[in-house]
């Protein structure tokens, strides 16, 4: 099973930027993983939020296949801890033939279609982050995932 976040938009803050690509890296060895970046929207001032998501929304479409389990990190989501998050990783990874596929939207939230598409939303925390710290919270969660079914040590109770 391959695993693919997709992401809205670049991240522009350094520190963010460095963590995700910390554990992006990571990652790769526990599992086929990559994140994918839809480009920002240009010309966006003379539309709504409604327009912009549904802009977004065609994009990312684009950026799924046929067969793909698509789970979006949405606030109205499953709340998991992380051990919870780990077994939810362990059956997926059992149970999901071709791609796994999260997708964090924008700052305005996903168009009807991507939630049309998406089999599951799952929420990081009942509090609002940034979509862009999302990504960081994600990976990092992803990864203590990781750790946590092969037994390793990062992960303390």
């Amino acid at each position: 099973m391959k695993t693919q976040l997709i992401v809205v938009g670049k991240t522009f803050q350094d520190f963010i930027l460095k963590g995700v690509n910390e554990y992006c890296t990571r990652l790769k060895h526990y599992l086929p993983f990559e994140m994918e970046v839809i480009p920002d929207m240009k010309n966006t001032k003379n539309l709504s939020f409604d327009q912009l998501k549904e802009k977004e929304g065609e994009l990312i479409l684009k950026s799924f296949q046929a067969g793909d389990f698509i789970v979006l990190l949405d606030e109205r989501g499953l709340t998991f801890t992380s051990l919870e998050f780990s077994k939810y990783i362990e059956k997926k990874i059992q149970t999901v033939p071709k791609r796994l596929v999260f997708v964090i939207g924008g700052p305005y939230g996903f168009s009807q279609k991507i939630y049309d598409a998406a089999r599951e939303k799952i929420a990081l925390s009942k509090m609002t982050f940034s979509h862009q710290l999302v990504r960081l919270v994600f990976v990092e969660q992803l990864y203590r995932a990781m750790t946590i079914i092969g037994n390793e040590p990062y992960h303390h109770e």
